[in-house]
């Protein structure tokens, strides 16, 4: 517990000194992927209570968030696919190939994704990969869930930043 606390804490000073977030084992971006695009999401991870074998569990169903521009301007939207679409018309999917545990133990993980698909035309267009770090909140609710909360849904807040790089061709 000592040891995650201290990286923790490490990571953040890091982050402090240096403006950027320190790069985390297994979600860092492949050698030679070139950051095109840096934006913060503001919303909610979405659980549904459903039914399992060895009962009721809150089961991740979606993201649903606004994507802000490093001057605070929106400029997309983060949705099931897990997607992402900016204001240009530009969409991808992704798939999730990395995830490590986020230094705060209350919020979700660090991902790398690998992009799918693509559509439209824009800035999206040119991304192979996206990270997702800095992440506060947005884990399943801590209380269980039951039979008479059965298909209901829990929208967690969350904020993560998101980095989209392209691998140079």
């Amino acid at each position: 517990m000592l040891r995650r606390l201290t990286s923790a804490v490490l990571v953040l000073l890091l982050a402090t000194a240096t403006g950027t977030i320190a790069e985390e084992p297994g979600v860092s971006a492949p050698p030679g992927a070139k950051l095109l695009l840096e934006v913060e999401a503001h919303g909610v991870q979405i659980y549904a209570c459903t039914k399992r074998s060895d009962g009721y569990h809150w089961v991740f169903k979606a993201p649903d968030a606004a994507l802000f521009d490093t001057a605070g301007r929106q400029v997309g939207t983060h949705f099931a696919g897990p997607a992402w679409q900016l204001a240009d018309g530009s969409k991808i999917v992704g798939e999730v190939v990395a995830q490590a545990p986020a230094p705060d133990p209350h919020a979700i993980a660090w991902l790398l994704l690998r992009v799918k698909s693509h559509e439209g035309s824009g800035v999206l267009t040119e991304i192979d990969f996206v990270r997702r770090v800095d992440t506060q909140a947005g884990m399943a609710p801590a209380a269980p869930c039951d039979a008479a909360q059965a298909l209901t849904e829990a929208r967690m807040r969350y904020t993560a930043r998101y980095l989209f790089y392209a691998i140079p061709k």
